[in-house]
């Protein structure tokens, strides 16, 4: 049987193996992926967030959300006719162009909410989906904070 100081070491050592494993996973949490990294789209959910599919290792694909990283357009469940109306639009600007579902993904970090990461990224024609977006007007730089309306006064 062990004995209560024994038992109190083992609880120790424990608990620093548990702390040492959150930390190093709150520091890969900050990590960034340079890439290349080629990936299908599955699915545009709007103007800047897509599902892809990556293949990030010999044969193990990763199925994930992307945001742009660094824009933010008009949502599809806006608060008012124009901005739904500029949603609609850049939804079918990014639908169009990757249309052959091709994509490379740069610069992967982890985003604000879990499921989904934060990129840049580029069609299969080298076209970078921010720069479409803005040189478009369907889009505005973003780098977190408040966002602004897309709505009239």
């Amino acid at each position: 049987m062990m004995r209560i100081a024994e038992s109190g070491f083992l609880f120790f050592v424990c608990a620093l193996l548990l702390a040492a494993f959150f930390m190093r996973q709150s520091v890969a949490a900050r990590d960034t992926v340079a890439g290349p990294v080629p990936a299908q789209v599955v699915e545009v959910s709007d103007g800047d967030t897509l599902r892809v599919r990556a293949r990030i290792w010999l044969d193990q694909d990763l199925l994930i959300w992307v945001r742009l990283d660094g824009v933010d357009a008009p949502e599809i469940k806006g608060k008012c006719a124009r901005e739904k109306e500029m949603a609609a639009r850049a939804l079918a600007l990014v639908s169009a162009a990757v249309e052959d579902s091709r994509v490379l993904l740069r610069h992967i970090h982890y985003g604000k909410y879990a499921g989904r990461v934060l990129a840049r990224v580029e069609t299969s024609h080298g076209e970078d989906l921010n720069t479409l977006l803005l040189g478009a007007g369907l889009a505005r730089d973003y780098n977190g904070g408040e966002r602004q309306s897309w709505c009239p006064s």
